[in-house]
């Protein structure tokens, strides 16, 4: 009785294909931060129109918005939208950590640097990608931050400025911040 090869080898195929797919889906990358920033950093020609939420806090030159897009991790997200002669001047805010052991701040701070250095993103139709120089924070130093800016530079690009700044605020807490302006 002789089997039939074709089948076989589709069959072969078919489940290897299967299994590499599977094997995809299974990395570690849901958790990070780089898919949710690139969402916030797409809607900024809208002055992020499509992640404002409700007042929070009104102040004599800006007005605080509850963010209502979930950052992966963060604690608190929000908009400011500032009080200027020209219109459209907003900012994003995503604190991502809050803790008073400087060790962990420092460890968390490179693992944000590493997921939004040369992530690519679009503004308006146009691809970018962030490119920053890491700072290694210092404990004595009470603030440190990457400023990223988007690789090729044009005029939209110039304007967009994305920051991750890891601050030391009394009496012992260290804070990580992504901002977006």
């Amino acid at each position: 009785m002789r089997k039939p090869v074709k089948p076989l080898v589709l069959l072969t195929i078919l489940s290897f294909f299967f299994l590499n797919s599977d094997a995809q889906l299974k990395l570690p990358i849901a958790n990070g931060i780089a898919s949710d920033v690139k969402k916030v950093i797409e809607d900024y020609p809208n002055r992020f129109i499509n992640l404002m939420g409700e007042v929070m806090l009104q102040h004599a030159q800006s007005t605080d918005y509850h963010c209502n897009f979930k950052v992966n991790g963060a604690e608190e997200t929000f908009i400011t939208r500032y009080s200027a002669k020209r219109e459209g001047v907003v900012s994003w805010q995503a604190l991502m950590l809050t803790t008073d052991d400087f060790d962990e701040v420092k460890k968390k701070f490179r693992s944000f640097y590493n997921q939004l250095n040369n992530l690519p993103v679009n503004v308006g139709q146009k691809h970018f990608r962030l490119n920053g120089e890491y700072t290694l924070p210092q404990e004595e130093m009470k603030f440190t931050a990457v400023l990223f800016t988007l690789d090729p530079t044009d005029e939209a690009a110039k304007k967009l400025k994305v920051e991750l700044s890891l601050q030391y605020q009394a009496p012992m807490e260290w804070r990580i911040k992504i901002l977006i302006y």
